[in-house]
């Protein structure tokens, strides 16, 4: 990687909103490395801090000024790190309906995956998520981390008890990123994307 390559903007998209929820624990451990990467501006969106829109606005519901920030945050964006758990067999709700409201803002950029849970680590919600950024004209990263059993993996506060393992991971993970989303970004300066 090119540490004097020009920052790119992530939008970390933290995909759990279950009371109790674990993401907090991964969410603070993969910003940490993503904020020290030299590739990258990090901006967090928590879906459980979002209050979403019941249905999406081109089916009748007014743009409320908290939606278009959101929009504008990720028109911002030249790439993403979804964090998402797996629940039964796939991903949130909640993060389903947080993509849906937004169509053109995810529009050839680079998305990469943390995932986490049981016995599949997440992969199994992230095999379904990948289905879905294709459909939002999204290039998914081949790299990922996942955590199988993460409550083993992870002290409060998102201390990794075995943080060069992970962070191996998740260092290929963004480098990757960083080449996939300056290039993305160069192309769109020079062709606008047309969906």
């Amino acid at each position: 990687m090119d540490n004097n390559a020009p920052w790119n903007k992530l939008a970390v998209i933290v995909g759990s909103t279950r009371e109790g929820r674990f993401a907090p624990n991964v969410a603070a451990w993969f910003t940490a490395l993503a904020t020290e990467h030299a590739g990258f501006e990090v901006d967090v969106i928590d879906v459980a801090a979002l209050e979403l829109p019941a249905a999406h606005p081109n089916w009748g519901t007014p743009r409320t000024p908290a939606l278009e920030e959101l929009s504008e945050r990720l028109i911002a964006a030249d790439a993403f790190v979804v964090i998402t758990p797996e629940y039964n067999h796939s991903y949130p709700a909640h993060l389903k309906h947080f993509l849906d409201l937004h169509t053109t803002q995810w529009h050839a950029k680079p998305v990469a995956f943390v995932s986490y849970g049981g016995v599949s680590g997440g992969l199994r919600a992230v095999e379904h998520l990948r289905q879905v950024f294709a459909e939002l004209h999204c290039v998914t990263i081949r790299d990922s981390v996942s955590f199988h059993g993460a409550w083993d993996h992870f002290a409060e506060g998102g201390q990794a008890h075995d943080p060069q393992g992970a962070a191996g991971a998740a260092k290929t993970l963004l480098d990757r990123l960083t080449w996939w989303a300056t290039t993305l970004r160069e192309g769109r300066t020079t062709r606008p994307y047309n969906s």
